[in-house]
C-alpha cells in the first residue's frame, strides 16, 4: 500500500501541495490536520490510550481521535473517516476553530500542523480498532485539566496544546448541553 501522502498548506490553509506522511514529519513542514473530541451528555470526554507499537507517542492519551484529511476531503468528512477506523463509531461533527502548532519529538519527528479542532456528541460506546487504540475511557474536562498538570508525560504533546485551547473554547459552545 502507498503511503499516506499529506496535504502541505501555507498559514492560510492554502493546498501547496502533497508530500508523503514520513517526509512531511521528518521535515517538520505544516499540513493539515484534524483533531477531534467526542463528548456525552454528562459533559466527559472520550479519551483515547494510543497503540503501544505506533511510530510516535505510543501508549499515550490523547483525544478521541485525530489525523490528516486527504486530497478532496472536507474536515468534517475527514473527522469522520477517522472515527469509524480508529473507534469503530461516529457522530456528528461541528468544527469549533483552527490553529496552527508545531510539536517536536524525541525520535526526530515533528508534528507541524494547521489543525481543524471538531467536537461532537454522543453516548455510545467505541468498537476500538486493536492496530489504532489499546483503550479509551470517558473524562471530565476538569479531571483531564487536573490530570494533564499532575502526569503531563501520560499524554500526547499535540493534545496538551490542543486541549487547552478547547477548554477555553468549549464554555462558549456548551449549548448542546442542559
Amino acid at each position: 500500500m502507498a503511503e499516506e501522502r499529506l496535504i502541505l498548506v501555507n498559514e492560510k490553509d492554502e493546498p501547496i501541495g502533497l508530500m508523503p506522511k514520513m517526509e512531511t514529519h521528518e521535515k517538520g513542514l505544516l499540513h493539515r490536520a484534524f483533531s477531534v473530541f467526542i463528548m456525552n451528555d454528562k459533559g466527559e470526554t472520550m479519551l483515547q490510550r494510543r497503540a503501544l507499537h505506533k511510530y510516535h507517542s505510543p501508549g499515550l492519551w490523547t483525544n478521541t481521535c485525530c489525523s490528516h484529511q486527504r486530497e478532496g476531503e472536507t474536515n468534517i468528512e475527514a473527522g469522520k473517516r477517522r472515527m469509524m477506523e480508529e473507534m469503530g463509531c461516529t457522530a456528528e461533527l461541528t468544527e469549533l476553530f483552527s490553529f496552527i502548532y508545531k510539536a517536536p519529538f524525541d525520535n526526530g519527528l515533528t508534528e507541524h500542523e494547521f489543525d481543524h479542532v471538531m467536537v461532537g456528541y454522543s453516548n455510545e460506546a467505541p468498537n476500538i480498532n486493536p492496530d489504532e487504540v489499546a483503550e479509551w475511557k470517558w473524562m471530565s474536562l476538569n479531571d483531564i485539566k487536573l490530570d494533564i498538570a499532575k502526569n503531563p508525560a501520560d499524554y500526547t504533546e499535540w493534545f496538551k496544546i490542543i486541549f487547552e485551547k478547547f477548554y477555553h473554547h468549549l464554555p462558549n459552545t456548551m449549548t448542546h448541553e442542559s
